[in-house]
């Protein structure tokens, strides 16, 4: 997984962004005021700079426990989906706007492999996917959602095809 790359495409839609993560915000709630409409842009922005952290910190505890033949793959599909041009929100035409589905859906995994009686490690993520929930949308959460499950059905798979290749290499 290479965070410089979901680093780099942050801060290139952070370059192009010129005011469309403002209008983004203003679409998706047209009653909001415009001090609201700059308190959300700017969370968002917040949320949207946690993910290479938050991939590293799940990086981090998946190899202490022994778990990165489980857990790398799913950091990788997030981290692709970040640096892949073609989205849901392309962040080429979007700017920061365009890196909000890729937060939800970076956000959404690592909820996943949270989930359980002990934790990968310690984040809350309720309260960043509900804002960009909001942001994004009922459609492209929905999903993004079933990527997010996609993706852990995807790894289960190949978890399960090496484990069988390795019993009859034995």
């Amino acid at each position: 997984m290479n965070l410089r790359d979901v680093q780099a495409v942050i801060d290139s839609a952070k370059v192009r962004d010129d005011g469309k993560l403002e209008e983004f915000v203003r679409q998706m709630a047209p009653t909001a005021t415009e001090q609201e409409v700059a308190d959300a842009a700017s969370v968002a922005v917040e949320v949207v700079e946690t993910v290479p952290l938050l991939l590293a910190r799940a990086a981090q505890a998946a190899e202490q426990r022994g778990l990165k033949v489980v857990v790398m793959p799913l950091l990788e599909h997030a981290a692709k989906y970040f640096i892949n041009p073609i989205d849901l929100i392309p962040e080429m035409t979007q700017g920061l706007a365009g890196l909000l589905d890729d937060t939800y859906l970076a956000l959404r995994i690592l909820e996943n492999l949270n989930r359980g009686a002990d934790p990968l490690f310690d984040a809350d993520f309720q309260e960043p996917l509900r804002f960009l929930k909001r942001l994004v949308g009922r459609d492209i959460s929905r999903k993004l959602d079933a990527a997010s499950i996609f993706a852990l059905q995807d790894v289960s798979t190949q978890v399960s095809r090496a484990w069988t290749e390795m019993s009859r290499s034995s």
